[in-house]
């Protein structure tokens, strides 16, 4: 890797499609320099479950064509991205994360990735991901776990955690990851990255392979505000084929990246997301950002939403649930893995092998949690309570909304963890997206920006919003990340350790 190209590695997305506009810097350049970065360090990361070299820089040059035919290019041009792998994509294989998908290659295009692609986005590779998007640490990926840029002994969050590294490790300036409870949040936090999850409806989820079907949505991670508020801009938006797609205009995100004013605006802070069960530095870099918003000119309020301290057990009854119906689909029958087809072997054995050798334990684990929440008896107990309990959250969101702009609270109660010491004590795990589920119940925006480290490690600030007020998030956001990185002299993953 060339020195010059080390140093295009590590420009935001907004400064390589400009560099590119300009025509100092060819997106052929810039995909190689994201080609060259990652062959120097994913050995290392586990970000890439696959690398489409040939496809990345065929992309590239049709970029550098349409610009030297004086073609308009669109604001992220020839800007390399990591798809997270639950996103199908032709001429790229499709595995969740999940021996079960092995070697499938889906015949179509999701709608992120069509417009990815028609923004002249290059979709350098798909990213590592805990399967099934099931997990907080991206360790229950069937390809070995995502190792932390910051920390290669640490986890870089989950289930987008392939997603997060690729970015934090400066091997592509943007990914997409999906969210289904804080899986883009959480790890985008852990990194030292800005992370958003899209009101849901307003991304597509046409061609996302589902976990949770009232839950999923894709949407950004970035080095900064702007660099998520344009890709934001170029996924969202109707898409008729997805029938929880909301036919409403993408919201006025990159203009709310750069104007960076909260004069006014009313902020409050979640007494039930604050307090004891905080890592003291991740608390007090919480308390410092809150603290810059007030020196903006925010007012800032408590406010307390009573039901949320039921959000965690209510997901993990509504999210498996899900889960059981939409895996169902995978059988051995049409598609991906099939074990134990011997000639003797009947229908039902072959699912059975197939399943067994091809979902991770805690796959499994939900699976059967979820079955049994649905089942004859219990599923006005189980799976209809915590509907209730959704219903009694958004309520909350409501009132809460009716007092404030926006709401904010810690994105993770911790650092990243040292790899493996949460992996076999499930209930751990799960608390590390205590703050996220919230806004996942009620389908509410929410992000996460980088709020300064604790011991070395980042912290994330989560922000939340109504539903189709994303902007918001990102007003807040810019604001934030501005007053931060001109407090430090240089942004957050200026001080990342190099790899």
């Amino acid at each position: 890797m060339t020195e010059a190209l080390a140093d295009v590695a590590r420009l935001t997305a907004a400064e390589t499609a400009a560099a590119i506009a300009r025509g100092e810097l060819s997106a052929v350049e810039a995909t190689q320099a994201a080609l060259d970065r990652i062959a120097k360090v994913d050995e290392a990361v586990n970000a890439f479950l696959h690398v489409d070299t040939d496809g990345a820089l065929a992309a590239a040059a049709a970029v550098d064509a349409s610009r030297a035919a004086g073609e308009p290019l669109g604001p992220l041009a020839g800007v390399p991205l990591a798809l997270k792998d639950v996103l199908v994509a032709r001429g790229m294989p499709t595995t969740c994360g999940s021996r079960i998908l092995h070697g499938w290659y889906p015949p179509y295009d999701a709608t992120v990735t069509t417009r990815l692609r028609e923004a002249g986005i290059v979709i350098v590779g798909k990213a590592n991901m805990d399967e099934f998007a099931m997990g907080s640490s991206t360790e229950n990926s069937a390809y070995g776990p995502t190792r932390n840029p910051w920390d290669l002994n640490r986890i870089p969050g989950g289930s987008s955690g392939g997603s997060a590294a690729a970015v934090a490790a400066f091997e592509t300036p943007l990914a997409v990851g999906t969210d289904t409870g804080g899986s883009i949040r959480q790890p985008a936090a852990v990194c030292g990255l800005v992370g958003v999850k899209p009101t849901y409806g307003g991304v597509s989820r046409y061609g996302l392979v589902a976990f949770s079907s009232s839950l999923d949505q894709a949407g950004p991670m970035a080095r900064t505000v702007l660099d998520a508020a344009l890709l934001h801009a170029a996924i969202g938006g109707h898409d008729p084929r997805d029938s929880t797609s909301v036919e409403v205009p993408v919201p006025p995100v990159v203009e709310a990246a750069q104007r960076r004013d909260v004069r006014g605006m009313r902020v409050g802070v979640v007494r039930e997301l604050s307090g004891d069960g905080y890592e003291p530095g991740v608390a007090a870099r919480f308390d410092e950002a809150v603290a810059v918003l007030a020196e903006l000119g925010a007012e800032v309020v408590e406010v307390s939403c009573p039901h949320f301290d039921y959000a965690l057990p209510a997901y993990y009854l509504i999210a498996p649930s899900e889960c059981s119906s939409n895996l169902a689909r995978f059988d051995a029958m049409r598609y991906g893995l099939r074990v134990g087809d011997d000639g003797d072997a009947g229908a039902e054995q072959v699912m059975s092998r197939t399943r067994d050798a091809g979902f991770g334990p805690e796959v499994k684990r939900r699976i059967m949690i979820g079955t049994y929440a649905l089942s004859a008896g219990y599923y006005d107990a189980y799976y209809g309570q915590a509907q209730k309990v959704r219903t009694l959250i958004s309520r909350d969101f409501a009132a809460a909304f009716e007092q404030v702009d926006v709401l904010v609270s810690p994105t993770s109660p911790t650092v990243a963890f040292p790899l493996g010491s949460k992996v076999d004590d499930p209930i751990a795990m799960y608390l590390n997206d205590l703050c996220t589920i919230p806004a996942n119940l009620a389908g509410l925006p929410a992000m996460s920006v980088p709020a300064g480290l604790s011991e070395g490690l980042p912290v994330g600030f989560q922000i939340m919003a109504p539903a189709f007020a994303d902007d918001r998030l990102y007003l807040v956001g810019g604001a934030l990340e501005a007053a931060l990185d001109a407090r430090r002299g240089y942004p957050l993953l200026a001080a990342a350790p190099g790899l």
